[in-house]
């Protein structure tokens, strides 16, 4: 298995770096998306590579879209990645990339939430509602909502948090017919996944989908789709107990590592979530790597 922090393809032009995806322009209408193997926390990008991650969250969204292509159509052109590099790159985008169609991206992170996790728990507690959806009293950290919610954000310029939105922003940025199609289809392609990783012993609290579209102006779902990075997955087991001590419960995602940076000081001092993050200790690495694939051999297992 070969480790990729940053994917070099030279023979194709890049198009941009993301956190963890790099892209390259085939032709006019395709995109080669290579996911690496960074990660990022707390929005900046650590320098260790965790080993295995790109390959795995790939092999997920890729799971989910055969599953869910009855709800949206989606990206995948259905062409091999292998064939638009040459022989000495293939090593780099084998079982970690996608060959999908070039849409014009809609400006919103279609977030939908099942469960009061992460800053939407915070906002309850502020407001008694997330994204201006008000929600029953009496909800406790970890609780299931009484029905899932759209609480769309903006997305940010990078190195920029995403910044929660209201619907009618949505509305504003998109126009009303296209936010209605968005937030249905969100809560849709949520609601079925959510049952189907029930089956499997887990629990999607969260997630977020990307949206963009087609010349004919289809809505098509982009990007990765309910894989650890955009998802909150908690397994079943632990869920009860969390829920009734009001912690957070045991999660597939990078957890390790935030608390891992959060207890840890340099020079005496808490790490201020600004570049360049701390090295991350062996240890830290391979609990996380184990979390993804874990995470992988659950659903797909």
């Amino acid at each position: 298995m070969t480790t990729v922090h940053t994917s070099s393809i030279q023979s194709l032009p890049l198009l941009a770096r993301g956190k963890v995806r790099d892209n390259y322009a085939v032709g006019e209408d395709r995109i080669l998306m290579v996911a690496s193997d960074r990660l990022s926390a707390f929005d900046v990008i650590m320098g260790e590579p965790i080993p295995g991650k790109g390959e795995i969250l790939t092999q997920m969204a890729l799971w989910w879209f055969e599953r869910l292509g009855q709800l949206c159509p989606n990206h995948l052109t259905g062409d091999a990645p292998e064939s638009v590099v040459t022989p000495d790159e293939v090593p780099q985008v084998t079982q970690r990339s996608m060959l999908v169609k070039r849409l014009k991206p809609i400006p919103v992170e279609a977030v939908v939430r099942g469960y009061l996790a992460g800053s939407g728990w915070k906002e309850y507690q502020e407001s008694r509602s997330v994204c201006g959806v008000p929600l029953p009293e009496g909800l406790t950290n970890a609780s299931k909502l009484p029905r899932p919610i759209f609480t769309p954000a903006a997305k940010a310029a990078a190195g920029e948090h995403d910044e929660n939105i209201s619907y009618e922003r949505v509305v504003e940025i998109v126009g009303p017919k296209l936010a209605q199609q968005i937030r249905e289809t969100s809560i849709a392609i949520y609601e079925t996944a959510a049952q189907i990783a029930l089956t499997k012993g887990m629990i999607i609290a969260d997630t977020k989908f990307e949206f963009g579209l087609d010349e004919a102006g289809t809505l098509v779902l982009m990007d990765e789709v309910l894989t650890p990075d955009s998802s909150r997955y908690w397994p079943v087991e632990g869920y009860e107990a969390a829920l009734a001590a009001g912690a957070n419960p045991p999660s597939y995602d990078k957890q390790f590592v935030r608390d891992w940076l959060e207890a840890t000081k340099i020079n005496g001092k808490p790490w201020d979530k600004t570049p360049p993050a701390p090295r991350l200790p062996a240890e830290v690495i391979e609990k996380t790597a184990a979390k993804y694939r874990e995470a992988l051999e659950r659903l797909t297992g």
